[in-house]
């Protein structure tokens, strides 16, 4: 049974969850609006940096194969 996603898959999905997890980083305010809750801010912009980190390993990874090839 193979995996169904591919790498460029993968590549499409880790750039879309760091740009959601930045964004949704910025954009979260802790002072407006009343809600419950929790969210620690620094932690998502973290991890929101690291998947990006893994997002741009995948586009290096792209490129070595491609210059490989010929």
């Amino acid at each position: 049974m193979s995996f169904p996603l591919g790498f460029e898959d993968l590549s499409l999905w880790l750039a879309t969850t760091a740009i959601i997890l930045l964004i949704t980083s910025e954009l979260l305010s802790t002072h407006y609006g009343k809600t419950d809750l929790h969210i620690n801010n620094k932690r998502l912009k973290n991890v929101g940096l690291a998947v990006s980190i893994l997002f741009l390993i995948t586009i290096v990874i792209r490129i070595i194969t491609i210059i490989l090839s010929y």
